[in-house]
């Protein structure tokens, strides 16, 4: 198992990332002729994230046996 440090680490950069895609992708998408497939690969690198995110933090709840 990782450490939970360095989880915690990689989370901040993820969500950092997340933060600064969405930021572009709301710059871009107010583009009149804007570039849609350039569009359509921020917005499937920004739910990849948000994935990747949501089983890290998953990673850092410990199980408890009920």
């Amino acid at each position: 198992m990782p450490d939970p440090a360095e989880t915690a680490h990689l989370l901040a950069e993820l969500r950092q990332e997340h933060r600064d895609l969405d930021t572009a992708i709301n710059q871009l998408a107010s583009v009149l002729g804007r570039d849609e497939l350039q569009l359509t690969r921020l917005k499937k690198r920004k739910l990849l994230l948000k994935d990747h995110i949501a089983r890290l933090e998953s990673k850092l709840i410990p199980d408890l046996d009920a």
